[in-house]
């Protein structure tokens, strides 16, 4: 396997994490770009662990400017991209009467905003070469909305209807998009439920379990893959039989 380039967002928390360490050890020819805000404490120690393969780059998501920087960088040092994964988001709930103007806004901007930002960003690099792959972190909440969710649940069916369409703009130029839809997945967000609010969500998964990030991570690693190649456009849930 050659050289891959691969741009990951939101590379702080549980599932960024997990997809970045699903390319390391895929091959030690991936170089891994960790795309961090503000936290960074997790991303640079896998960035330190994988020295040499792994790097930590600023990049607020919401922004166009920082994208153009983001990739301006990574070509310099790299000369290339081949895989971007937008995982970059947050929920803010709420139900939709007493929702703040802000938090609408603050959610479509890190969820939606951000991906359509990316995919900008990177086209030109991916049209030059005439390969890349492109993988948006959705969830389950864009097929299956749940109340109080309107804003995260608007945004993200978002980015799965932005995927279909990017994947016929480009298809014939050897890049491929396709959008991940997660259900419940082990991380901070579930552990701060109570135990009441846990085994109500637990009851509604088929497999009675959660599923870990390295499930999710293993679905972008395949999606990214030579093997791949006639996959666009999809919207892959991994929810346990939930849908």
């Amino acid at each position: 396997m050659s050289k891959r380039v691969i741009l990951i967002t939101g590379a702080n928390g549980g599932l960024g994490q997990a997809i970045a360490r699903a390319f390391l050890e895929e091959a030690p020819q991936n170089m891994v770009v960790l795309g961090v805000r503000q936290r960074r404490d997790q991303a640079e120690q896998l960035a330190q662990a994988f020295a040499g393969r792994a790097s930590c780059l600023p990049l607020d998501v919401t922004e166009p400017a920082a994208w153009e920087a983001a990739l301006a960088r990574i070509l310099d040092v790299h000369g290339r991209l081949d895989v971007l994964v937008n995982n970059a988001g947050f929920h803010e709930d709420a139900l939709l009467g007493t929702m703040p103007t802000d938090s609408w806004r603050r959610v479509l901007a890190a969820n939606l905003d951000s991906v359509f930002h990316g995919c900008q960003a990177v086209l030109p690099t991916m049209i030059s070469q005439r390969q890349g792959r492109i993988i948006n972190i959705a969830s389950l909440s864009a097929l299956l909305a749940p109340a109080g969710q309107a804003n995260y649940a608007a945004a993200k069916a978002g980015v799965v209807a932005l995927t279909r369409s990017l994947a016929k703009e480009v298809a014939r130029i050897g890049i491929t998009v396709n959008a991940l839809c997660p259900g419940y997945i082990e991380s901070p967000q579930l552990t701060g439920l109570s135990e009441e609010a846990r085994r109500a969500a637990l009851a509604r998964v088929p497999m009675r379990r959660f599923g870990r990030p390295e499930e999710v991570a293993a679905v972008v690693r395949f999606l990214a893959c030579p093997d791949a190649g006639y996959i666009t456009g999809s919207a892959i849930k991994i929810d346990g039989g939930i849908l």
